[in-house]
């Protein structure tokens, strides 16, 4: 069952990337759509199913969709920047689109229907954009990849809004919020980066304005807005909490020296030049 999964998958990037006939037609009109960042993955409390945490930054709110558990270990391992050895299926769609001349520019979830989730691809192959239909949990495995732009229907963020979550363990839950990813730091990473012992969550990429403002993988985040930060669920609490000021300080410590900045909680553009080597 794997192997015809992972068959159909490529025929259907294939099919897409080469053509655009009969393009998958949106559940919404377009503009309606509303961005989001991905933020985490979680699970929902009592059926311990997996969920995909969304943070839609106009209102702040996390919003949760159900994914499978291999869709959630996909999205763990980009947002750890995990290599395998060997592409798995979503590392190999990814490396295809990007060898078949194409990139990812959106990955949409345009509706709920019957308990299902509904989405699409937009692929940009040499100025064209081809839509082609897609499992949302495979499209948003491949944001995380990718660096393509989440567009989500404002009715599947509604029906999200009562779904209950709950982190993963402290040491497994990695969060990404305004371009800056954070995980908890164990004892041998305190040890190998010098950090002081005090609580935070350690840094492990930036993009964008979180990078060009100075703040580095490495660093540790101690405060957002004044308050301390003693894990990554808790970054992530904090800065939905500053989206109505639509600006955030940050506190953190970086070799050897504590620093302050301040940053838009929008979500951060990526350099399409980038987006196939995030």
């Amino acid at each position: 069952m794997q192997h015809l999964f992972r068959l159909s998958v490529l025929l259907t990037l294939i099919i897409g990337v080469c053509t655009a006939a009969d393009a998958r037609e949106l559940a919404v009109e377009f503009d309606e759509l509303v961005p989001a960042e991905l933020a985490s993955v979680a699970i929902e409390p009592i059926s311990g199913t997996p969920v995909v945490l969304l943070r839609e930054p106009e209102d702040g709110r996390i919003v949760p969709i159900f994914i499978g558990p291999n869709e959630a270990r996909a999205i763990l391992m980009a947002q750890r920047g995990i290599d395998p050895e060997r592409p798995m299926t979503h590392d190999l769609a990814a490396n295809l689109i990007e060898s078949l001349g194409a990139t990812l520019e959106r990955v949409i979830v345009d509706e709920l229907r019957n308990g299902t989730y509904h989405g699409a691809l937009e692929l940009n192959k040499d100025g064209e954009i081809i839509r082609i239909d897609s499992r949302p949990s495979d499209g948003l495995a491949l944001a995380a990849r990718t660096g393509a732009s989440i567009l989500v229907a404002p009715a599947v963020l509604e029906a999200g809004e009562d779904i209950p979550f709950r982190g993963l363990d402290d040491d497994e839950d990695v969060v990404t919020a305004i371009g800056i990813t954070v995980m908890a730091p164990t004892e041998e990473i305190r040890q190998a980066l010098g950090l002081p012992d005090e609580p935070g969550v350690v840094v492990t990429g930036t993009r964008a304005h979180a990078e060009q403002a100075g703040l580095r993988a490495g660093a540790l985040i101690m405060e957002v807005d004044g308050e301390a930060v003693s894990n990554p669920m808790a970054f992530l609490e904090r800065i939905s909490a500053a989206t109505a000021e639509g600006m955030t300080k940050i506190r953190f410590w970086h070799e050897g020296e504590k620093q302050e900045i301040e940053l838009s909680t929008r979500i951060p553009d990526i350099d399409p030049e980038r987006r196939q080597r995030l």
